[in-house]
């Protein structure tokens, strides 16, 4: 503990007639000066007009908007600081950084006038300060109360923002209970500290792993960033998609066809390398690494670990990897129930993983990399894995599939997905009311990806999500059907064959099929579904594109084959929103709209006889 030291002399009064300046002023004289300084001062106030009623500094919404962004960039400097202390990596910086983002928020909070928020964070910084001066060791359960504290002020910070935005703000809980527990932290004796059990491990291996020399690296060039309101930069990456298709209407033109001029062809030739890099920049600006997603499941796995009563080891890999902003965003929730799901079902607790040859620490591991321009994201673990049998039972007993079924353990394992499917005897806190998957699912379509499931019962379960760079651009089939173009998303093409009257079968009860490599596929006529009535009627004249959505696979039948362009999302609004079969549009080289196919809702009840 400090000890306040004082001037003793600070407190004396001086005696009648004694001299208290340079000058030789007496006590009287000093009174008379201080009543004229006072007066002054008066003056001065009276001078500048200062409103007494002046609203406070937390009214200017650019003040607040720049304290909720970097208070909570601080919550989660904080929280990554304190998990490296649980488990034991931290350096001598670590504990350090934890108080100076407690000390700022305190700061910024004054500054703002959120008298809860600064109490809170300065009872946990006098908290850190005794780690910080060797006078306390943080265990377990401290690490919990500052952790806790944490999650308290993201709460705050919410509301705040709810606030701010006109929403329905709920009072946050009374801090009261919270200080207690801090304090009571603070006062514990080195005698009563718990040794810090092992019970999370983060382990971040290869070219991804940061080092000290690293992290200092970054400190030393966030100098050179700034920060941009998100809507600018949204606006920024339409303006560069007009200009892009702009610069592909004036190439298509067919008036500069005609045009024999060299210097006209270098000056398009230039426009369009121009604008090439232009649209890379931007769209690079999008992009954000995957790392900071990751980073917020260690504390997900760690709670779900603690109140299991299981130990578990996460391994990160390719946090490096970039993605589009958007689609970090919307991983956070497919990625949160699966960990769930993971923790909850797919590891076992330590006594049953000793039973069975198993080391009683459970790994899972979140990793990223780049295959055939999308990005994987595998989830794996090392648990019981996904039991075939079970499933498939569960599966006949809701009247899912039949009982004389015969189907893939691919097919067997998306089960998982169906709403309200769950295996779980019983229903905990954490999973068990067949809800999660079934997000997960909704969650990676929306993001134009797809779930692959491999398992091997007593091994573990590797769930492969697969997902697009961007939300912003795609690749796609420029099919032609009826006169009418549109473009089918290229991710979810297989194949492209042209039929022979031989392969084509009607089958009773499910339509025209289509044999592909051995497999019977039904064939959707691409003219009928979007109601053409000029699409080719002989299966054998048109092109057949093999395409899967939601693990359906199934054959689109269409007139012609256009060619293959990488073509700007464009967003048909609000009256076009409930149409089905349509996710967006796009504008062609010539200038025309193309319409955007959701392969999902084209197929529709189509697709799941193959899955069946």
């Amino acid at each position: 503990m400090r000890k306040k030291t004082s001037d003793p002399r600070a407190h004396e009064t001086p005696a009648a007639g004694e001299t208290i300046g340079a000058g030789g002023t007496t006590v009287e004289n000093g009174l008379k000066e201080l009543s004229s300084a006072l007066a002054g001062a008066e003056s001065a106030k009276a001078a500048l007009s200062v409103d007494p009623a002046a609203p406070p500094l937390n009214q200017d919404p650019q003040l607040l908007s720049d304290f909720l962004v970097e208070a909570r960039e601080h919550l989660a400097n904080i929280e990554a600081r304190l998990l490296e202390i649980e488990q034991g990596s931290q350096t001598g910086e670590t504990l350090h950084s934890a108080f100076r983002s407690f000390h700022t928020i305190k700061g910024l909070a004054g500054f703002l006038d959120y008298e809860v928020i600064q109490r809170v964070s300065h009872e946990v910084e006098s908290l850190l300060d005794l780690a910080r001066n060797g006078e306390l060791v943080l265990s377990p359960s401290t690490v919990d109360v500052v952790l806790h504290a944490g999650d308290y002020l993201a709460i705050w910070l919410n509301s705040i923002e709810a606030a701010q935005q006109g929403r329905p703000v709920e009072a946050p809980p009374s801090p009261d209970a919270l200080l207690a527990r801090v304090r009571m932290a603070a006062t514990q004796t080195p005698d009563e500290e718990e040794a810090p059990p092992r019970q999370l491990e983060t382990q971040q291996s290869g070219p991804d792993a940061p080092s000290a020399s690293s992290s200092s690296r970054g400190r030393a060039g966030e100098s050179s960033l700034i920060k941009v309101d998100t809507a600018k930069l949204e606006f920024l990456v339409d303006m560069v998609g007009e200009l892009v298709i702009a610069q592909s209407m004036l190439r298509h033109n067919p008036d500069l066809h005609g045009v024999k001029s060299p210097r006209l062809q270098r000056d398009i030739s230039h426009l369009s390398r121009v604008t090439g890099e232009v649209q890379k920049t931007a769209m690079a600006m999008r992009m954000v690494p995957i790392g900071q997603l990751f980073r917020r499941m260690t504390r997900l796995v760690r709670d779900l670990a603690r109140k299991s009563g299981k130990l578990a080891e996460l391994e990160l890999y390719g946090e490096d990897v970039e993605l589009d902003r958007t689609i970090v965003e919307e991983l956070a929730d497919p990625l949160v129930h699966m960990l769930r799901n993971s923790m909850d079902h797919g590891l076992e607790k330590p006594e049953e993983r000793t039973a069975a040859g198993k080391s009683q620490t459970g790994r899972v591991r979140l990793k990223a990399s780049h295959q055939a321009g999308m990005i994987v994201i595998e989830l794996s673990d090392d648990g019981r894995g996904l039991s075939r049998q079970k499933i498939l039972q569960k599966a006949v007993d809701r009247g899912l599939v039949s009982a004389d079924a015969h189907l893939s353990d691919s097919d067997v394992f998306h089960l998982i997905f169906e709403p309200g499917f769950s295996t779980a005897e019983q229903v905990t806190d954490v999973s068990g009311r067949g809800v999660g998957m079934d997000v997960v699912r909704k969650h990676v379509a929306r993001l134009r990806g797809r779930i692959e499931i491999v398992s091997t019962s007593g091994s573990g379960t590797t769930f492969l999500l697969k997902l697009p760079l961007t939300l912003a651009i795609i690749d796609g089939l420029v099919v032609l059907v009826g006169g009418e173009r549109y473009i089918v998303p290229i991710f979810s093409v297989r194949e492209i064959f042209k039929p022979r009257p031989d392969s084509i079968f009607t089958v009773e009860g499910r339509g025209e099929m289509v044999m592909v490599r051995d497999h019977l596929l039904p064939v959707v006529r691409l003219g009928e579904k979007l109601g053409i009535g000029h699409a080719g009627r002989n299966v054998e004249e048109g092109l057949m594109i093999v395409g899967e959505s939601e693990s359906r696979t199934f054959c689109l039948l269409v007139d012609e084959l256009a060619g293959k362009q990488e073509v700007v999302i464009k967003n048909l609004g609000p009256t076009f929103k409930d149409v089905r079969g349509i996710a967006g549009g796009a504008i062609l080289g010539d200038g025309r709209v193309g319409l955007i196919l959701d392969l999902a809702s084209v197929a529709g009840e189509a697709g799941a006889v193959s899955r069946r």
